[in-house]
């Protein structure tokens, strides 16, 4: 008797609507006999109602997502709950269009702190720069433009081979 209440109580929720009459029956009869401290196993109730372990498992999914789940053992035999849930697909695709919306906001918000960081930054820059002590005529020139020493080819002999080293002459 409790697992047909629990399935008038899910066709109350919309929990059959385009699904397979076995996947609900065995979400009921497994929350039906842990109800009433029956040890049924997942794979037993799989084995009586023939559907997939995955199936089961979403069906007991979206009850528990109902107001129904979250009666006590007590209040789901005496209250009989007058509302309705939305389907589960419905609430999922909410929860899409939900998720959807919060990563535009985060987007946006994310592009504000970017363009916020970037404007700080050329700040920081230009502050550095005219910090900077300003040299006058030639050695200025010297410090922006490095001077590269020229790689030098020097042979050294050991007996029986020849041995290329290059060697950079630095001036100071």
């Amino acid at each position: 008797m409790t697992a047909l209440r629990l399935l008038q109580r899910m066709k109350r929720d919309w929990m059959h609507t385009g699904r397979r009459p076995s996947g609900l029956c065995g979400a009921a009869l497994l929350v039906a006999a842990r109800m009433h401290d029956f040890r049924r196993t997942v794979k037993e109730v799989i084995r009586v109602v023939k559907v997939c372990e995955s199936t089961l498992r979403k069906r007991l999914t979206e009850f528990q997502d109902t107001p129904t789940s979250q009666l006590t053992i007590d209040e789901f035999m005496k209250i009989d709950l007058e509302e309705e849930c939305d389907p589960p697909s419905f609430t999922a695709g909410q929860k899409k269009l939900k998720i959807q919306q919060l990563e535009k906001a985060l987007s946006k918000k994310l592009e504000d702190f970017e363009g916020e960081i970037s404007s700080y930054q050329d700040e920081i820059e230009s502050e550095l720069e005219n910090c900077r002590p300003k040299h006058s005529g030639s050695r200025t020139d010297q410090l922006k433009k490095p001077v590269l020493p020229e790689p030098v080819l020097q042979t050294v002999s050991h007996p029986g081979r020849f041995v290329c080293v290059f060697s950079h002459m630095l001036e100071l």
